[in-house]
């Protein structure tokens, strides 16, 4: 774990750049901290090749004092437009040492801390996957939920383009990944509070308002359903269902902080692309 003053700065997130699209790259190039304190956490699903990605990444990096990034599934792709063809658990490895190059901190490196106002909070970037266990209703496996969803035509593209090697399949994955990741959050400091940034929430509940249910079978895992509890979470930062609000789950803070596609931030009130504020909330500013 790392330890990083953060001045008189604040602690800000954003996801789902999804910069392919020209109005979402032109997002990114007018983002700016509001001082040389700022932090911005970045919750995934930047772009679909590693150029895009390494843009993104590198204008941010030099903008902010510090920039933590975590992989969507967009990231995770073997796109056939990408001139990158690794796969799985390689391509990730790849993006890592990307991230090393440019300065931006990832799962795979020393938790910081953030120490400006609302601090001292652990920022703990997670890379987790889903194991399918958000099933619809009348679904008792995998099976029955894909050929549910594929009845539906809402099928997740991972399904095609996330692969999973060298592991036998996403979910195999996915449990590594909690596992790994379970046994360095016990690590930390019993009093000291944790921001988890992940792409996909910690807890079902978000998924309680998309308008296709089976969709939930990308988001996430139920070997997560109490770190919020588990862990001293102060907020749970995510992104990935492009609905970006506020709730609150046994007392805890999650806050979904993507932009999502243009046909999506146009029809929502208030200019698109905005940062969001985790910290200092308002109780730290009184």
């Amino acid at each position: 774990m790392t330890s990083t003053a953060g001045g008189a700065g604040q602690l800000l997130a954003i996801s789902d750049l999804h910069i392919g699209y020209p109005e979402n790259r032109a997002l990114v190039e007018e983002m700016r901290p509001g001082s040389d304190d700022d932090w911005l956490l970045v919750a995934g699903d930047v772009a679909e090749t590693v150029a895009d990605i390494r843009w993104t990444l590198k204008t941010l990096a030099a903008r902010f004092r510090k920039v933590v990034w975590v992989p969507g599934n967009h990231e995770l792709w073997t796109h056939p437009s990408d001139s990158v063809t690794l796969r799985g658990v390689a391509r990730y490895e790849y993006l890592v040492e990307l991230c090393r190059e440019l300065g931006v901190t990832t799962p795979e490196d020393p938790y910081p801390v953030w120490r400006g106002p609302g601090g001292p909070v652990a920022i703990a970037p997670l890379f987790l996957l889903y194991d399918y266990s958000f099933l619809p209703d009348g679904c008792a496996t995998k099976e029955q939920g894909l050929e549910y969803a594929h009845g539906t035509g809402i099928v997740c593209t991972d399904e095609y383009l996330l692969h999973p090697d060298p592991y036998p399949s996403r979910e195999a994955w996915c449990r590594a990944r909690v596992t790994e990741t379970a046994r360095r959050l016990a690590e930390l400091p019993g009093d000291l509070p944790v921001i988890p940034v992940n792409h996909y929430p910690l807890h079902r509940h978000p998924m309680d308002v998309l308008w296709h249910p089976e969709f939930a079978m990308w988001c996430g895992t139920a070997l997560t359903a109490d770190w919020h509890r588990r862990f001293p979470v102060h907020t749970m930062v995510y992104g990935h269902l492009h609905i970006p609000r506020t709730t609150f789950h046994d007392g805890v803070r999650f806050e979904e902080v993507s932009v999502g596609y243009p046909r999506e931030w146009r029809k929502r009130p208030g200019p698109p692309g905005r940062l969001r504020r985790i910290l200092p909330g308002e109780d730290e500013e009184r």
